[in-house]
Formats: C-alpha cells, structure tokens, sequence
C-alpha cells in the first residue's frame, strides 16, 4: 500500500489553506480552489505545514488521494498546470475564435468548442495548442475533450495528440 497520507506538506509563501466543517479551501495568487473531504478525513493545519490524517484503516484509500489532491490544488494556486497538443495531418489546424477554439481536423465542418472559465489557451501556431490553468482536473479534462475530436490513428499518425505523445505506429497491409 502506498504511504503518500502520512507525508507532510509544506504551504508555501503566499498561500492559505483552511478547513472549515469538512471543505478545504485552498487561495494563492493564481486563484482559489476548494474539496470537500470524505467522511473519516481531517486535514489540520499547523504553520506552514500540513497534516492529513484518518480514523482507522478502513479510510485508507480516500487519505492518500485527498493528501494528493490537496498537494495538486497547493500546486496549481502557485504555478499552474499546463497540457499542449499538436495536430498532425493535411488541412488539420487549430484557431482561435473569441472564446471558442475551431478544430479543422478533416470533416466536412470546423468543430468548435467552448473554452471554459478559468482556462487559458494560446494557440502558438495552427498545428500547437497550449491549455493552461490552476485546476488540473479542469485543464486535463478540458485537454481531453480537445483530443477526443480527433484521437490520433495507428497508421499514419494522423490526430490531435500530447506533446510528449507517443502513438504506436501498425504497419498495414502488404502486397501480394
């Protein structure tokens, strides 16, 4: 089993974390997250550190992940969370319209999509796209909705993929 719970955090400069009544809300410069903690789960606030603790070993599992929860939302108020994507194909491009992002990816219409709040995206070139937020469930979840409208294919490569990506290539038919 792993032992991440028992590891202390450190709050840097800047931040603040408070429990109140099973919420933890978490502020830093970038912006201000909140969780909610599962029941058998206490956070306590000491300092500049901070200790995750549980009630028996039945709650194992939830004080592992909420301690890295915790640590993603420390994290994300101080530095943020990036994703970037290339697309790969002919006539496949991304741009910027407003608010929306359209997707040439070889359909017969652009596909849009709605750029949610407190999300960043730049569009570097048409072929790169860079998701940035404090929320790594919302920029990774984001990031994928971006990636489902053309997952990459094992042939030629085509689709929008991650940066650091990479697809297993199958080599086809042969001739007779």
């Amino acid at each position: 089993m792993s032992r991440i719970g028992n590891r202390k955090l450190v709050i840097p400069a800047g931040v603040t974390v408070t429990n109140e009544n099973g919420i933890v809300k978490v502020t830093g410069p970038k912006g201000e997250l909140t969780t909610t903690l599962a029941n058998g789960i206490d956070v306590k606030v000491e300092g500049n550190t901070l200790e995750v603790t549980r009630e028996n070993d039945m709650y194992k599992p939830l004080h592992g992940t909420t301690n890295a929860n915790i640590h993603n939302m420390i994290v994300g108020v101080t530095e943020g969370f990036k994703k970037e994507l290339e697309i790969v194909g002919v006539g496949y491009r991304f741009s910027l319209k407003g608010n929306t992002i359209v997707i040439g990816a070889g359909y017969s219409h652009p596909v849009e999509l709605q750029i949610p709040n407190g999300i960043k995206v730049e569009c570097p070139s048409n072929t790169e796209l860079t998701i940035t937020g404090f929320d790594k469930e919302l920029v990774g979840e984001f990031a994928a909705n971006v990636r489902k409208v053309r997952q990459p294919e094992p042939y030629k490569g085509k689709g929008i993929r991650y940066k650091d990506e990479h697809i297993i290539r199958k080599e086809g038919k042969k001739a007779a």
